[in-house]
């Protein structure tokens, strides 16, 4: 018995030693982006680095002091907050969300407007000028964790501590990650993110994804990354070193954390640097306040949960859209918990409950709630599918579109536009989700693969985050792709040979096909002048 058990212990030990450890690694994160959707993936990063045994100093746009993250974690806080949506309208005009231009190139042009202005302010305070100016570099830091949300000046920073770099998108898989790690997605199956798209497009559709995914490309080349240029000479160039481009600095991580998992994600071209962890920020839920319990528990015909997230906030939703939600959840049998950032609503009807603020996971996670009306940010989809509750998608812009365009496709959502949304369609959406079990399978089905993993989400990233900081970068994961031009890299230098042979070929034949025809023409004349 006791010899069972000396081996069991022995074989433990030995397996424990073994296995691959990084310990204590010193890591700079750079959080600069004050969204606060973000930080439910930033917050979960930097909580499982400290469980881990790492030291963090991070960067970043919103406290993260609440979490109380213990001695290992130090926090270079942007402060004051770069109030980059008070700058928006200015800029493009409009007023609030609900009116906003939903097309593509504009939410482009926002997209960069926002990060070169979130970028200079965080680079401007004394706190990050402190980080810049370090005396100490070497040896200071192991990795640098940056954020892969146009916020790209940050990292010169790995040229400053001579580390490695890993992106981190709260994002799925973009058609521009193709430049940055040397492969290629092809156009003709993957839609721009910001497209209502899947992989399964018309020919019509092809053309317009095809426009946007150039111009995207070529915007971030000429126009974008030159801002980001500027912004890194002029906080960084004093310093004695030679900086990259920012192009050149993009295509040298070591890694990128990509926030999304099959099956919400559609298959494609994929790099080892390419490291997939949706649903990280999604932990076993908690114990509901009781006030929000009793609500679910009674609910005997189901309960339905309402959220246009952080960025859509349903207190500023039109009246005469307001009316239609309230009139269309007072005709139903199910209860509704409403994410409504008021204190109250006139004329609320009796199965509805309303709050500012409400636990988004640990609601959905309750077996009573039948369906969930979501904006479609990814968070809240990934929660909606681990959970198996059907979705009502109402997109407002960016990635929803493509989220609930995905979710529809697969079965387990309904899609509908805010903007000519009826008490009809809500109604009838509504009953559709709740009453066919068609809808509920299919979540369950997407439920059971979204989990199935030889690993969670929140260990495959701290796995991958230490083979990084081991390998000291991971260069062999650096595809030769990055070493090509782009001529080369397309093989247009080989399609052009082929086709400057084939024409070659082709104009020799002419050139001796007449060649003979002259002669037999001129064979033919003599014989008859004979």
């Amino acid at each position: 018995m006791h010899t069972k058990i000396s081996i069991g212990l022995l074989a433990f030990v030995v397996l424990v030693a073994q296995a691959p450890t990084t310990n204590g690694a010193k890591i700079l994160a750079v959080f600069s982006f004050p969204g606060k959707s973000h930080y439910m993936m930033h917050n979960t990063l930097i909580e499982e680095l400290l469980k881990h045994g790492h030291q963090v100093t991070a960067i970043t746009g919103l406290t993260l002091g609440p979490e109380k993250l213990g001695s290992n974690y130090t926090e270079i806080l942007i402060d004051p907050m770069c109030r980059y949506w008070e700058e928006l309208p200015k800029q493009f005009g409009g007023g609030d969300i609900y009116n906003i231009d939903t097309d593509v190139v504009v939410f482009l042009k926002i997209v960069h407007f926002m990060g070169v202005l979130t970028t200079e302010h965080a680079l401007k305070q004394p706190n990050i000028q402190a980080i810049i100016n370090a005396k100490e570099t070497q040896g200071v830091y192991d990795l640098l964790l940056v954020e892969q949300f146009a916020q790209e000046a940050f990292l010169a920073l790995a040229h400053i501590y001579n580390v490695p770099v890993i992106s981190s998108a709260t994002f799925a898989q973009q058609t521009y990650m193709s430049q940055m790690f040397g492969i290629m997605s092809p156009w003709s199956y993957v839609p721009h993110g910001f497209l209502p798209y899947t992989e399964h497009m018309s020919f019509l559709e092809r053309i317009k994804n095809t426009y946007y995914c150039l111009r995207h490309d070529l915007e971030r080349e000429y126009s974008y990354y030159p801002q980001m240029d500027e912004l890194v000479q002029k906080y960084f160039g004093h310093l004695p070193i030679k900086f990259p481009s920012i192009s050149a600095m993009t295509q040298n991580l070591s890694a990128i954390l990509i926030n999304n998992h099959a099956p919400l994600n559609s298959a494609g071209p994929l790099s080892d640097s390419f490291i997939n962890v949706g649903g990280m920020h999604i932990k076993p839920p908690k114990p509901l306040p009781s006030d929000i319990k009793k609500f679910l528990d009674e609910a005997k015909h189901g309960a339905i949960y309402f959220s246009l997230g952080s960025q859509v906030q349903s207190k500023d939703m039109p009246l005469d859209k307001l009316r239609v939600f309230l009139d269309v959840f007072r005709s139903l049998k199910q209860r509704v918990l409403w994410k409504f950032e008021n204190d109250s609503i006139a004329e609320l009807p009796e199965n509805v409950m309303i709050q500012q603020w409400l636990p988004q996971n640990d609601i959905l996670a309750h077996p009573n709630v039948r369906a969930f009306i979501s904006h479609g940010g990814l968070f809240g989809t990934q929660e909606a599918a681990y959970h198996a509750v059907p979705i009502l998608g109402l997109p407002f812009y960016c990635d929803q579109y493509l989220n609930i365009k995905k979710a529809q496709d697969g079965g387990y959502a309904i899609a509908l536009d805010f903007r000519t949304l009826t008490r009809e369609q809500l109604k009838n959406a509504l009953q559709q989700l709740v009453d066919n079990a068609t809808y509920h399978d299919n979540m369950q089905r997407v439920s059971r693969i979204f989990r199935d993993r030889p690993m969670g989400p929140r260990e495959n990233a701290m796995y991958w985050i230490d083979y990084v900081i081991r390998h000291k970068g991971a260069r062999h994961w650096r595809t030769a792709g990055l070493d090509l031009n782009w001529f080369q890299f397309y093989l247009l230098d080989v399609i052009s040979l082929i086709v400057a042979a084939v024409v070659a070929a082709s104009v020799a034949a002419y050139l001796l096909t007449r060649w003979v025809a002259r002669r037999l023409r001129g064979g033919q004349t003599k014989q008859k002048v004979q």
